[in-house]
């Protein structure tokens, strides 16, 4: 029987377990899709080696946060949980297996294609054994001028126990044999690799004789571990990484400030419980049992990896290259016509709102109105919340200057923004020390919504300008995430998030909202009602359709939601990047229902619904995705864009391109599986993210 069949089953029988396609798995298939860019022949050489080194990097990430939390709660006894009823034990046991062939299929992309395809082009990481003598005198001179002074080894003994392994650091496990000048006989050692040391080195021209060859650390120490254990014999060398839970856990409600706890806890992300080990392919058994042992963990946490455990560094050899036709065209976005050159970019706000759509459209604007607004003597206040910006960032510096020069500064600062905690302490303290008004949200649920509110005295009194988002405050970002921005003055918005930074930074009572939709207050009871209001209107024969692009879809009401809608009749089309727990196309219960995720050279990352229903159309822009953390654990912001005008626009780019690309495009099935989409027989090939680098970003806006 199908999965589709069984689920269809499961159904009937008053179980919809087998409705939900598990998180964790979901997760795994998008990374496959990440991967998979890695092999497009259509894709430039060193764009493709940039995906292969994403797709480690968000494994790593994944193991440390997702993979780690289900350890923990095996480990702690936790039953079945989630909508897919499958037990911590479970999930393991079928994301270990899917983790496994994931990375296989790196390292064979890495060197069944991408290592090949580069030395075409004289680009090669040489490997000991292809070394000319000429190149061996050269590394052993950089090996004992630069890597041995900062080496540690480490023989294990009584006097030498185990270390504390760095999180995904690189390291060797070191077999010995003979008697040391204590007369001690050494087995085993370790072998830890600084940070500080470049994991890949160029080698000069004139030893090598080309411009790009290369040669990995680990070939380095490798070819010279002798030298570490002077007149020892060395049986075995062989490098490992161990990848720990890296995820912080304060109690917000016990302790008294949350920077210093925080602080407190980062440095402990180094040392947490180990989750995974990866060992050289040639790795004797022995060995990689006995690390297992040291780690405490079990047979299936351990990884062979067949070339260096950290694909992740790889991504050096793009900026040390300079081979622009090996990497994608350039692209400079536009500024939208509306703001180019604009002397007083207020008057331009005043007069009607402006729409940003990134990366096709520049940042820009959004960075040079806070720094207007920084210097503007008739500038009152400025709030704003940050969740990822940078440390360097040119918005943190206008927010600092207004401080400085008076003005009321209020930021609010997402401090558990995960993998981003150090920098944003770092913005908090540096906001505090000017004397900004610096808060962290609220207890118990993170400060995820993108909002600039700022306040200028005008002849007729004060106005409200309001910037909102999709995305972060982060020039670079903003680059390669495709969001959308909105520039407004209109009043009913700006009280609207005037009473959500009173929420935000005070008490009192839930803030009844004009235009604007909150989480975890009304933004699910949105997407509830518009779906139930769609289904009801297919129930009577009238038109339905729903069309909505995030992230990720996970929470378990609102799948079930578009299930009664579907059944009904409503036609539903759902852009989904990442993670969907939905099954479209499940004769009986989601047979209307297509779902698709777009992966291509920028990161889609808008949060866009669009709600037709018997001829009345809405459009929602939002920061959250359809997951039961964004809409209950989350303080989100989702806005309607009312003009006719700006909200076709914003239908056609950021929703209608992407249901007709062809190129870029993945369909997910009623069994599960993702299946690429290729151009009809004949017909010319589209591509969402072309077709808007020319439209948008090419003729302005």
């Amino acid at each position: 029987m199908t999965k589709a069949g069984a689920a269809r089953r499961s159904e009937q029988k008053g179980d919809d377990r087998g409705l939900f396609i598990h998180r964790e798995l979901s997760w795994l298939a998008f990374n496959d899709r990440v991967l998979a860019m890695a092999s497009d022949p259509s894709v430039p050489l060193l764009e493709r080696l940039r995906f292969l080194t994403i797709s480690s990097t968000n494994l790593d990430e994944f193991v440390e946060i997702r993979v780690a939390g289900l350890h923990e709660q095996r480990a702690w006894g936790v039953g079945r949980s989630g909508p897919d009823g499958l037990s911590p034990a479970e999930s393991l046991a079928r994301i270990g297996a899917h983790m496994r062939r994931q990375v296989e299929e790196q390292y064979r992309v890495l060197n069944e294609e991408l290592l090949p395809a580069l030395e075409a082009e004289g680009i090669r990481l040489l490997r000991r054994s292809a070394w000319t003598g000429r190149q061996r005198r050269w590394v052993l001179r950089f090996f004992e001028e630069q890597v041995l002074p900062v080496l540690t080894p480490l023989g294990l003994d009584p006097a030498h126990p185990f270390p504390m392994v760095l999180n995904k650091g690189l390291n060797f496990i070191v077999t010995l044999e003979g008697e040391d000048a204590f007369g001690r006989n050494g087995e085993v050692a370790v072998l830890q690799v600084p940070r500080c040391l470049p994991r890949i080195i160029p080698v000069p021209d004139e030893v090598a004789g080309a411009p790009y060859d290369f040669v990995l650390l680990s070939s380095v120490v490798h070819a010279h571990v002798d030298r570490i254990f002077p007149g020892m014999t060395v049986q075995g060398c062989h490098q490992f990484r161990v990848t720990r839970n890296s995820d912080l856990w304060v109690d917000e409600e016990e302790v008294g400030d949350l920077l210093t706890a925080l602080k407190g806890e980062l440095p402990g992300r180094r040392y947490g419980q180990a989750v995974r080990l990866e060992v050289a392919a040639n790795c004797p058994e022995s060995e990689a049992r006995f690390l297992l042992r040291r780690f405490g963990l079990a047979e299936g946490d351990l990884v062979r990896v067949d070339g260096p455990v950290n694909l992740h560094r790889l991504a050096a050899l793009y900026d040390l290259v300079d081979r622009p036709d090996l990497k994608y065209p350039p692209f400079l976005p536009r500024v939208p016509r509306r703001l180019r050159n604009a002397a007083d970019p207020f008057a331009v706000i005043r007069r009607g709102d402006v729409v940003l759509h990134h990366p096709y459209e520049s940042f820009t604007p959004v960075v040079d109105l806070v720094r207007r607004a920084a210097a503007d003597p008739s500038v009152l206040a400025i709030k704003q919340t940050l969740y990822r910006t940078g440390s360097d960032s040119p918005i943190a510096d206008a927010l600092v200057e207004a401080a400085q020069v008076g003005k009321e500064v209020t930021v609010v600062v997402e401090l558990r923004a995960r993998f981003d905690e150090a920098a944003n302490i770092e913005l908090a303290t540096r906001l505090q020390e000017v004397g900004a008004n610096v808060v962290y949200g609220v207890v118990g649920f993170k400060t995820h919504c993108k909002m600039l509110l700022i306040v200028r005295r005008e002849g007729e009194g004060l106005r409200r300008y309001v910037h909102l988002g999709t995305g972060n405050y982060h020039p670079g970002t903003a680059r390669i995430y495709t969001d959308i921005g909105l520039l407004t003055a209109s009043k009913r918005v700006g009280e609207d998030v005037h009473r959500i930074f009173q929420q935000l930074t005070g008490f009192g009572r839930r803030a009844r909202l004009s235009r604007l939709r909150q989480a975890p207050f009304e933004l699910k009871k949105l997407v509830l009602d518009r779906l139930r209001k769609a289904a009801k209107a297919a129930r009577k024969g009238r038109p339905a359709r729903v069309v909505a692009r995030m992230n990720a879809l996970s929470e378990p009401e609102v799948i079930r939601a578009i299930y009664d809608a579907s059944r009904a009749g409503v036609e539903i089309d759902l852009i989904v990047r990442g993670i969907c727990r939905l099954r479209p196309g499940v004769p009986g219960v989601s047979e209307t229902v297509r779902v698709r995720s777009i992966v291509g050279r920028f990161l889609e990352h808008s949060r866009v619904y669009w709600f037709d229903i018997d001829g009345e159309r809405e459009l929602w822009c939002s920061s959250a995705d359809w997951m039961t953390r964004n809409l209950e654990r989350r303080v989100e912001v989702a806005w309607p864009v009312e003009d006719r005008r700006l909200r076709e626009r914003i239908y056609e780019e950021a929703l209608g391109v992407c249901l007709r690309d062809d190129i870029q495009a993945w369909e997910l099935g009623p069994d599960g599986e993702w299946r690429r989409l290729r151009p009809p027989e004949g017909a010319a090939p589209f591509s969402a993210q072309e077709a808007l680098m020319a439209r948008v970003g090419g003729a302005g806006a």
